[in-house]
């Protein structure tokens, strides 16, 4: 098994390993091949797949604002979890945005997601409960007052 950066040639075959996962939270805008495409560019140190017999077995997306470092959409497929191909994923990303001076890392992780939320904290990973994540979204906005 190898880790390589991502690359957009790669959209299908992750966007098809994504869906083998169960409760991904994709969604048709970020998560679209230009989506995807426009978050390379801006980051395309920090993205890496896993790749066994040439075939994508795992992904992460990581970037970050210069600041911080955000990790998403990681995913192996579930006939080769439990094998350490996360943490490889997770250590190339971590140490991609180190090297790029940045010094923390966080990630969102849907709090019925038992699995991925006990993989994150093995990795140190902590939860953060004076917070509260909000968003909201501008895809219907014509134009923003400046």
């Amino acid at each position: 098994m190898d880790i390589r950066r991502m690359v957009i040639s790669d959209y299908s075959e992750i966007y098809d390993l994504w869906m083998s996962c169960k409760g991904m939270g994709l969604n048709n805008i970020d998560d679209s091949k230009n989506g995807i495409d426009i978050f390379l560019k801006r980051n395309p140190e920090t993205c890496f797949v896993a790749v066994e017999q040439e075939k994508i077995i795992g992904v992460i997306m990581a970037g970050n604002d210069g600041r911080r470092g955000y990790i998403y959409h990681t995913a192996v497929m579930p006939t080769h979890r439990n094998q350490g191909i996360a943490t490889k994923l997770v250590d190339s990303a971590t140490k991609a945005l180190f090297d790029l001076g940045i010094a923390k890392v966080a990630l969102v992780v849907f709090d019925k997601n038992k699995t991925g939320n006990a993989f994150w904290e093995k990795q140190g990973f902590t939860v953060r409960n004076d917070l509260v994540y909000r968003n909201k979204s501008l895809k219907d906005m014509d134009r923003i007052d400046t």
